[in-house]
């Protein structure tokens, strides 16, 4: 179409060389404030990315160059990474079926349309989502339904009572400006009306939250990122969906089950395989070629690495500290919105607009999310440290004692009674490789089960990534491109616009 089309010349000037092409790169990179700090949230978050996992995963090209596992046989390892991620979404989110991955959370949100039109047999057209979901993910539902012939309503999940007229209903925990729900009665009234209901949700949330599937969600989905996967200006991260046994075969993506091979032994392989390589295309739910396998084999190593002590540890920090922001932002004489939360906070400013809070933020190399010309939210996450914590109150009226902050934060309540009390990742896989010599060997082991272009060619797969040279891929873990938040004003990315 004429208004995106581009009409200069895609390049000027003579070819360049692999190192000059990746000078040339870190120069672009550099253009990007990619050192400043992101707690803007709405679905991206700042996270650490294990080093064994960047060095031995996301670098190998026995990781990064193997084709999509159709032929189980030459993908045993791949496949026992994705089945971890199945059975870390399973947990984390309290539902009993899990699929290994899919684009991104706000399209697995437009994918559940599409489950819910089909489970009222195409009877009912509307669809319900609440108004405090992430705006990308609301944008995208719209667009999604509009091509399903669906009618997407946007309303407040409290006010909703005609549950009858709906195909499904939608909701996010936490909400988008960081608020903490019980949608337990919610979610029981829209069963009761055969409305399908579908929960929005965040992994580390639920290391602290009671998962979805124990308030009646039937399914969940979200964004696995921030489990190890750089923020990369908003993507690609792995999304996941998992869902009640009775919905298993309308979910889309690729599922692994564990089957025996014909000596007994077990193996795995992809299951329900309703997809548009083994049946008609109009029959088929997915295409799994593109389901971001490679970020949630990331994801998976980092709950593996971590394991559930670890992940408790990150989910609890995360928390306290967006609870000590909280008593200090009141201190400080500014509202808090929300009494329940778990890393995000909405701020009623006082005595300052949200823009002169934002032009301080940003003049000490922060950015937080603006929600209207006095107020804003800000979404703390595995890297906020105490220099951020302070400079975050600075801009708020004066620095304070963080350890008294603190004391206060631990001694206060911001779950509403929604702490989470089941167990998650008890499996040996996610209790056993915490040294990262073992962690190593582990993702090594994996590998050696698979065939990649490091040990054969493969005729396949033209949309994976074996066509890209190492020079192409070393920029993906470089802090230039990987540390910038979506959202960041357009300035901030400015090696981005021309690389576009």
């Amino acid at each position: 179409p004429d208004p995106i089309k581009f009409e200069g010349s895609l390049w000027e000037g003579p070819a360049m060389s692999e190192s000059e092409l990746l000078a040339d790169l870190k120069s672009l990179g550099g253009k990007n404030k990619f050192n400043y700090k992101s707690f803007i949230g709405q679905g991206y978050y700042g996270t650490k990315v294990p080093s064994v996992v960047v060095r031995n995963l996301l670098e190998s090209p026995g990781w990064y160059t193997s084709y999509t596992p159709y032929q189980a046989e030459i993908a045993q390892g791949r496949l026992e990474s994705l089945l971890n991620y199945q059975t870390m979404v399973m947990d984390l989110t309290g539902l009993p079926v899990a699929n290994a991955s899919l684009l991104d959370e706000a399209t697995a949100v437009g994918e559940t349309i599409g489950m819910a039109l089909t489970q009222a047999k195409f009877k009912k057209n509307k669809f319900f989502i609440d108004s405090r979901m992430h705006p990308q993910t609301i944008a995208v539902a719209q667009t999604r339904a509009d091509g399903m012939g669906a009618e997407l309503v946007i309303g407040e999940w409290e006010k909703v009572d005609n549950f009858g007229d709906y195909a499904g209903v939608a909701v996010q925990y936490p909400d988008t400006n960081g608020a903490v729900n019980d949608y337990t009665d919610f979610f029981a009234k829209a069963k009761a009306a055969k409305s399908l209901t579908v929960c929005a949700t965040d992994l580390l949330a639920l290391c602290s939250l009671k998962p979805p599937g124990e308030m009646g969600a039937e399914v969940a989905v979200g964004s696995a990122q921030r489990f190890g996967v750089p923020l990369g200006y908003g993507g690609p991260h792995a999304a996941f969906l998992s869902c009640i046994d009775s919905l298993k075969r309308i979910i889309p993506g690729r599922i692994i089950g564990i089957s025996k091979d014909v000596h007994g032994n077990p193996a795995l392989r992809m299951a329900l395989q309703t997809r548009e390589q083994h049946i008609k295309r109009e029959k088929a739910t997915s295409n799994i070629c593109t389901a971001q396998a490679l970020l949630a084999n990331m994801a998976a190593m980092y709950a593996v690495y971590h394991g559930p002590e670890g992940l408790r540890n990150i989910s609890s920090e995360a928390h306290i500290k967006a609870k000590a922001l909280a008593v200090g932002m009141t201190e400080l004489g500014h509202t808090v919105l929300h009494s329940t939360f778990f890393d995000t906070i909405s701020i009623q400013l006082k005595s300052m607009s949200a823009d002169d809070y934002m032009k301080k933020a940003v003049a000490k190399g922060y950015n937080v999310r603006k929600l209207s010309e006095t107020t804003i939210s800000i979404a703390l996450d595995e890297t906020a440290d105490d220099v951020d914590m302070q400079a975050l109150l600075e801009c708020a009226g004066g620095a304070m004692a963080l350890s008294e902050l603190r004391v206060k934060a631990e001694a206060m309540d911001a779950t509403g009674g929604l702490g989470r009390t089941s167990s998650f990742l008890t499996h040996p896989v996610f209790n056993t490789y915490h040294c990262e010599m073992e962690m190593q060997r582990y993702i090594y082991r994996l590998e050696r089960k698979d065939l990649a272009l490091n040990t054969a060619m493969i005729p396949l797969g033209s949309c994976t990534m074996k066509l890209n040279a190492a020079s192409q891929m070393l920029p993906i873990s470089w802090p230039e491109f990987g540390n910038v938040h979506p959202f960041v004003p357009v300035e901030q990315a400015a090696g981005y616009q021309e690389m576009f």
